[in-house]
């Protein structure tokens, strides 16, 4: 592991880059590094300026001060590109203008400046349709006239890696890409990532862990610092675990030091205490001349200094060991919880399902699904089969379109963590939690929220100031803490948006929760360490049931 240096094969290069916000927030600082041929997965916590240094390697942002060197052209796939809804597939891939020219040239235009535009590019069509086709996104010519709004995320996704690919850049820069897709389009993304020609160079900023195993090393925003380490992510994870061990076992001895530092201070104390004693016992008794006492005093009082002097330095040193050591140990982040007000028994119906329309094979009457206790079910299916339609019908919300099944009934206490966190930014986090228990003393809800790392002051926080990941945390603890306490927990897509970090956290939260859960992702490592009891899978317009050891 190391910072990553320029060299000869560095396609972007970071020299002494400092950013500064407008309201003078610094986001990086003095950060120096780059970028080589193959791929690279950028990781960090949110809010540690990965999608900051994308921009400033993009030509999007400009530093401060120190420089972005960028050996080539530079191609971008944004988280925000499917927000763009009115644009369309071609323009998306960047081709609008060519086959605008193309038209106008079969139209019978003479025009010099569309032969100049469509020069060497005819066929770019057909080129588009199979970059679009090798992706999984099947599709003729039309396709290229629908807005990007009318499609599916994981198709907008495909969309923005097919135009990566058409414009050949030397320098391809993904940000979070897996954010919104399905299974089927992750492996198709992943496809892509091995595909990827070693002579350019990829950098993707990424949470999941499944595509981080695909690139060739791993570049950690982590401070102010930028590390790297050679090998996908499993490469990095073991090397930073290794780190911490040592880093936790230098300040186990260093507190081990300072404590015998003290202690040994402590006893040099009571020994030059015991001294001085007799020596104001002999001056008392005038065991010697004035003058002999006076120097035999002098002699003392030096030796005493020199004595302390040493101790102190002792214990400064150990003191000092103890703050490096402290240093290199990352802030315990894991949340620690008790949830036992959210226990189901084992026997109690928590949600009670009626599928919509018979069975198609046997044509038997309607039936219906249900949950008993403290389930952990989850919801899969390609994006569009009705997942989160589904979820509003749990929830008793209202749907635009018919789910594949309806709500005959659930038990009362029913949390929501939706995929969009909406949190009031002038409430504190306290008020925002209060808010869900009005009738718990404050005091509890302070404890219990120091167990989910807003510790102390940090409870008085307001929302508006707060990280991704911190509001993903309150919006968490809002839900978990409520009173009464949730026994059904719908979730949707929890994962999206999240760092690493913030995936263990949530991981180690519901690990405390004791009720039934309902999660639609399709994050299958998430899904794996949830200890699932059941898997829901929609697909064709049906709801059916699929083994929980079974992939998608």
């Amino acid at each position: 592991m190391s910072a990553p240096t320029p060299g000869a094969d560095a396609l972007v290069t970071l020299t002494h880059l400092t950013l500064d916000w407008p309201d003078g927030t610094r986001v990086l600082d003095d950060v120096s590094g780059s970028f080589g041929h193959g791929r690279t997965g950028l990781v960090g916590f949110n809010g540690s300026g990965k999608t900051t240094l994308l921009r400033l390697m993009a030509g999007e942002l400009t530093p401060t001060s120190g420089a972005v060197h960028v050996a080539g052209t530079v191609a971008t796939l944004p988280q925000q590109l499917g927000l763009d809804t009115t644009r369309t597939v071609a323009e998306a891939l960047g081709m609008a203008p060519v086959l605008s020219a193309i038209s106008a040239i079969e139209a019978g235009s003479l025009d010099q400046a569309n032969f100049d535009a469509a020069e060497g590019r005819w066929g770019i069509e057909a080129e588009a349709l199979s970059a679009l086709a090798a992706l999984g996104l099947l599709a003729g010519p039309e396709l290229l006239d629908r807005q990007l709004g009318a499609l599916s995320g994981g198709e907008v996704v495909t969309v923005g890696l097919a135009a990566l690919q058409l414009q050949r850049a030397d320098v391809a820069l993904l940000d979070e890409p897996t954010n919104n897709l399905d299974r089927a389009s992750r492996e198709r993304l992943v496809a892509a990532v091995d595909a990827w020609p070693t002579q350019r160079s990829l950098v993707v900023v990424s949470h999941d862990t499944e595509l981080l195993e695909h690139v060739d090393r791993v570049v950690e925003v982590h401070g102010r610092e930028l590390r790297s380490f050679d090998g996908p992510w499993s490469v990095y994870r073991a090397a930073i675990d290794a780190e911490q061990q040592a880093a936790a076992d230098a300040v186990q001895a260093a507190e081990q030091d300072l404590r015998r530092q003290k202690r040994d201070r402590i006893e040099a104390e009571l020994k030059l205490a015991g001294r001085q004693r007799i020596a104001d016992r002999d001056s008392a008794s005038k065991r010697a001349p004035r003058i002999v006492m006076k120097t035999w005093g002098m002699q003392a009082e030096k030796s005493a200094a020199k004595h302390r002097d040493i101790h102190d330095d002792r214990l400064q040193r150990a003191e000092s060991s103890l703050a490096d050591a402290e240093a290199r140990v990352r802030e315990d982040r894991w949340v620690r919880i008790e949830l036992p007000a959210t226990r189901v028994p084992a026997g109690r119906t928590v949600l009670t399902l009626r599928l919509v329309g018979p069975d198609e094979v046997t044509a038997a009457p309607l039936r219906d699904v249900v949950v008993r206790g403290p389930e952990r079910i989850a919801l899969t299916g390609p994006n569009g089969a009705g997942k989160t339609t589904l979820l509003r019908e749990v929830l008793g919300l209202p749907t635009r379109v018919e789910p594949v099944a309806r709500l005959v009934g659930h038990i009362d206490e029913v949390g929501h963590l939706p995929q969009r966190i909406e949190l009031d930014d002038d409430l504190t986090i306290l008020e925002t939690v209060r808010a869900a228990a009005p009738t718990v003393p404050p005091q509890q809800v302070r404890a219990s929220l120091a167990r989910f790392l807003f510790r102390g002051a940090l409870a008085e926080r307001r929302v508006a100031g707060l990280s991704g990941g911190e509001r993903f945390r309150v919006a968490l603890a809002r839900v978990l803490l409520a009173d009464p306490a949730p026994q059904l927990v719908v979730l949707d897509e929890p994962t999206n948006s999240l760092d690493v970090e913030s995936v263990d956290q949530l991981i180690d939260a519901l690990s405390a929760y004791e009720g039934a859960l309902l999660v639609v992702s399709h994050d299958e490592d998430f899904l794996c360490r949830l200890g699932l009891t059941r898997r829901w899978e929609i697909r064709d317009g049906r709801l059916g049931e699929t083994p929980v050891t079974a992939l998608p």
